[in-house]
């Protein structure tokens, strides 16, 4: 009875203030509609797929580590049927890529020389890595950025006057695109965008997305799959890359997306975060952050 008492006292007296739960998760997983999913499942479904669109948050831990997970995971089930791909390599790193990989540079080369991403040592090296000792093909899917900036000032137009040498690392002109799509109409609409924005900038984000499409296609093996990393923003909704990978194709490929978010609280899926994907990660907001 004193007990009881005492607990109610300390209740009253630490009512306001925040109670740790006893279980921490770093994450959860969710279906498209919220419904509660496990890894199992969401790999499951990736090996039935013929393209995974892994949609991350670039600075997010979790998000890295379940790519590698992923990867290792699908390996095991495809073993060379599997291919890695990934925005954080533009196509004109494809020869660097490849003679890494087969022992014609070192790694100190290819990295000073490849654009690698300030995080690349923690969050890309362990995936690349794993492809590399294990003979998988790892493929460059983005656009050379300084041809997206080229968009981003003067429209798909001036892709018309690059080379045919520069236009080998871009996706076939010229490039379809519908300023209607939710994704690209939002670029335009963000309130903190700076007043000289254009409506080149969602042409920028259009050309990355058929880029990344156009060499996933151009390297996908009959009866493989193809795990491509990427921002969750190309991927969300079934856009970006979705909506290309779905307009270069004759036939239906299989696509199975996956999104990464952050939420305060991980017990539920936010109702403005459901239907992003077809598996959705959750994970804390106070999860460490890799820069």
């Amino acid at each position: 009875m004193k007990k009881a008492f005492l607990l109610l006292v300390l209740s009253l007296i630490l009512g306001p203030f925040r109670v740790p739960a006893q279980e921490k998760p770093a994450y959860r997983i969710y279906t498209s509609d919220g419904e509660p999913a496990t890894y199992g499942e969401m790999l499951t479904k990736s090996g039935q797929s013929e393209v995974i669109l892994f949609g991350e948050l670039h600075n997010n831990p979790i998000a890295h580590w379940l790519q590698f997970e992923l990867g290792m995971d699908l390996f095991t089930e495809k073993d060379s049927l599997l291919t890695i791909g990934a925005e954080m390599f533009e196509a004109d790193d494809q020869l660097l890529l490849d003679e890494y990989f087969g022992g014609v540079i070192q790694e100190r080369h290819f990295t000073s020389e490849a654009k690698v991403w300030n995080n690349y040592q923690t969050d890309y090296r362990p995936l690349l890595e794993f492809a590399r000792e294990n003979g998988l093909e790892y493929v460059a899917t983005n656009i050379p950025r300084r041809y997206a900036a080229l968009v981003n000032r003067e429209g798909f137009e001036a892709l018309d006057t690059l080379s045919q040498q520069a236009k080998q690392y871009i996706a076939p002109l010229p490039i379809p695109y519908d300023p209607d799509l939710p994704g690209y109409k939002a670029m335009l609409e963000m309130g903190d965008m700076p007043a000289h924005v254009s409506e080149n900038l969602p042409k920028a984000q259009a050309i990355k997305d058929a880029t990344m499409a156009h060499f996933i296609l151009e390297n996908l093996k009959e009866g493989g799959t193809f795990l491509h990393l990427n921002g969750a923003y190309h991927s969300n909704n079934n856009e970006g890359i979705n909506w290309y990978l779905r307009y270069y194709t004759e036939f239906p490929v299989e696509i199975m997306t996956i999104s990464t978010v952050e939420q305060e609280r991980t017990e539920e899926l936010l109702e403005e975060n459901s239907g992003l994907a077809d598996f959705i990660i959750v994970v804390p907001s106070t999860m460490t952050k890799t820069y």
